[in-house]
């Protein structure tokens, strides 16, 4: 039931989501033209009640039918929504765009559906434009008489029961529903699906709505992030959570907070107290938003607010739900252990995952191992881990003698012929949606995974051999590393632990300080972490810039960071960080060579611990 519930709030945060520059556009229109508004002006101000009415339900409902029926679906959805907003005039009919847009994207898929394969030739473009036109124009007169007037008594229902709320001043208590929803990934289904129609009606009488208010104030959310950095006991934790206010206070991004709610469940009381707090002071001084904050950004916010003192009222309401989220959170945060934030993420992850009917472990289209020919490894850049997962896969079903094509990419970019794709799970929606011919086979690191020994079994079986003793490959000659790819100045041995950022960054700075790179590839490196990890498994990360970073690159090269306690890289420690600059596609050559290296286990452990400067560049030079 709550799959259900998610994938259908998703579904309408996506019809709303791609327009709502539109909705900013007419928010800011009337927050500026209308008598009441900054800059009164009576010709701009006739614009406000056509793009309410006619302009923001249409691009709804073509969104809505061409996420189900596809560019046919849309112009479907947009004829079919006229009937809606001529047969109710009186009211804007967002709600009606959101019921007559899909519908009539799975007429029209319906229809193409019925007649694939039947479809007389030279009438192709006959039949598919009056289709269009006549099941349109049938679904139009249903929206005129039916979905119109239905609609219409829903709202008035809605907008009643809200009057209820308001006059009795229980309006607040909807926070004990909205933030624990926002938690569950439904903040989108609820701001738009439900409060922007709503607000908008009473906007479009009252020139303002305090409905626009309940789930866009970021408030709350701040007073969760502060108390973080403020008394966290995890390191990683607390000095992730500067970024974080950042990206959810000015970027409006509220999803970030949600994994720093799921640590501590218990912590989900002070947002829902925070908001109660801010929606009280709202309704006490009569303050509204006239148009919606989308993104939930301070700034978005405050140019909704109203003229005259509507803005500094608005940022009062936000400035009580931080104070009392964050006098609420932090004694929860003391008391609390050093939960991790990354296993929150990674729940907040799976919670993602699962809401769109998605595993962890192989998704995607359903190819047998004897079908397989090319198996594609992809990382976010394509340049790192997913070469050197790659390199050592290759290795591994080498003497399988199955001919598979074992290569890396970059998630997005994965060629139309492969028939596998590796990929972390965090990109397993990036990677459907690149190859969805596809089978997904989604790890945690590219060294060493069930997933990946699951699907090594598997081609055993094909190719003969027993799925239960893995072949060793044969020793396949390395390629030669140019000098100077690794120098004895480049391996630091015996290091004492230190966090993943700094560790990161001394990789990048010792490469800088070698001559490989300049001064900018070190930020690209940390910046290349924050969007996927570059840990490796077994003890090994290979951190390095994103892809816009490699004009930064003077001369490929290798530096060796020993660090025989480790550095924590989320549910794992790193003792060896090897940091990686190549120019082209050189760093193909180096990982191949370092990820060869690394098939020797036992090589490998005394690598990471004990091995001299002297052993290192043996090893990798």
């Amino acid at each position: 039931m709550k799959n259900a519930v998610q994938r259908f709030g998703k579904f309408l945060s996506a019809m709303v989501m791609p327009n709502i520059g539109a909705f900013i556009a007419w928010g800011f229109i009337t927050a500026l033209f209308i008598a009441t508004g900054w800059l009164p002006h009576e010709g701009l101000s006739t614009l406000v009640s056509p793009m309410l009415n006619n302009l923001l339900p249409i691009l709804v409902a073509y969104t809505g039918g061409k996420l189900i029926g596809g560019d046919r679906g849309g112009v479907m959805g947009a004829i079919a929504v006229m009937g809606v907003i001529v047969g109710a005039p009186d009211y804007p009919m967002l709600m009606g765009s959101m019921i007559m847009g899909p519908l009539a994207g799975k007429v029209i898929k319906t229809f193409d559906n019925a007649m694939e394969g039947h479809m007389p030739a030279g009438f192709e473009m006959l039949i598919n434009n009056f289709s269009v036109g006549i099941l349109g124009m049938i679904l139009a007169i249903i929206g005129f008489f039916l979905i119109g007037p239905l609609m219409s008594g829903i709202l008035v229902v809605l907008t009643a029961g809200v009057d209820v709320l308001v006059n009795h001043g229980l309006l607040p208590l909807a926070a004990i529903f909205i933030e624990p929803a926002k938690v569950l990934f439904l903040n989108n289904a609820i701001n738009h699906g439900i409060f922007t129609p709503i607000a908008t009606m009473q906007a479009q009488e009252a020139g303002k709505s305090i409905m626009y208010m309940l789930e866009a104030n970021p408030g709350p959310g701040l007073g969760v992030l502060l108390a973080y950095w403020m008394f966290s006991k995890d390191k990683v934790t607390k000095d992730s959570a500067p970024g974080a206010i950042i990206i959810h206070f000015l970027g409006g991004i509220h999803e970030i907070y949600f994994p720093y709610v799921l640590m501590n469940p218990v912590i989900i009381i002070a947002p829902i107290v925070g908001n109660i707090c801010a929606i009280t002071f709202y309704t006490m001084t009569g303050t509204g938003l006239v148009g919606p904050a989308s993104p939930g950004s301070i700034i978005a916010f405050l140019s909704m607010s109203t003229k005259g003192s509507g803005m500094i009222m608005t940022l009062v309401g936000v400035v009580i739900a931080a104070a009392v989220s964050f006098l609420i959170a932090s004694p929860i945060v003391k008391m609390s252990g050093s939960k991790s934030l990354e296993e929150a993420q990674a729940k907040k992850d799976s919670m993602k995952a699962e809401a769109k009917g998605q595993t962890a472990a192989a998704t995607g289209a359903d190819v047998k191992a004897a079908d397989i020919k090319k198996i594609i490894f992809a990382c976010d850049a394509g340049m790192g881990s997913s070469a050197m997962g790659a390199t050592k896969f290759r290795n591994r079903i080498k003497d399988l003698g199955l001919g598979i094509v074992v290569t890396n990419t970059s998630v997005d970019n994965v060629p139309s012929d492969a028939n596998v794709v590796v990929c972390q799970t965090i990109l397993q929606d990036r990677a459907a949606k690149s190859a969805p011919q596809a089978r997904l086979v989604t790890l945690n690191n590219f060294l060493a995974d069930p997933s990946l020994d699951a699907l090594y079994e598997e081609l055993a079986a094909v190719a003969g051999g027993s799925a239960s003793v893995e072949a060793v490959p044969a020793e396949e000659p390395k390629k030669e590393v140019k000098a100077g790819v690794l120098v004895e100045d480049g391996i630091k041995t015996g290091l004492a632990s230190v966090d993943k950022e700094t560790a990161i960054r001394a990789a990048g700075q010792l490469l800088c300080d070698l001559g490989y790179v300049n001064a900018d590839y070190i930020d690209a490196m940390v910046e290349r972490e924050k969007l996927v990890t570059t840990y490796m498994g077994m003890g090994v990360a290979i951190p390095h810039g994103t892809s816009n970073a490699k004009e930064t690159v003077k001369k490929s090269g290798i530096v060796v960071m020993q660090y025989p306690e480790g550095v924590d890289f989320g549910t794992e420690k790193a003792n060896l960080i090897i940091g990686i600059a190549g120019v082209g596609d050189e760093h193909l050559e180096i990982l191949a060579n370092i990820a060869g290296s690394l098939e020797d286990e036992a090589l490998l452990e005394d690598l990471k611990k004990n091995a001299d400067v002297a052993t290192i560049m043996k090893t990798f030079g």
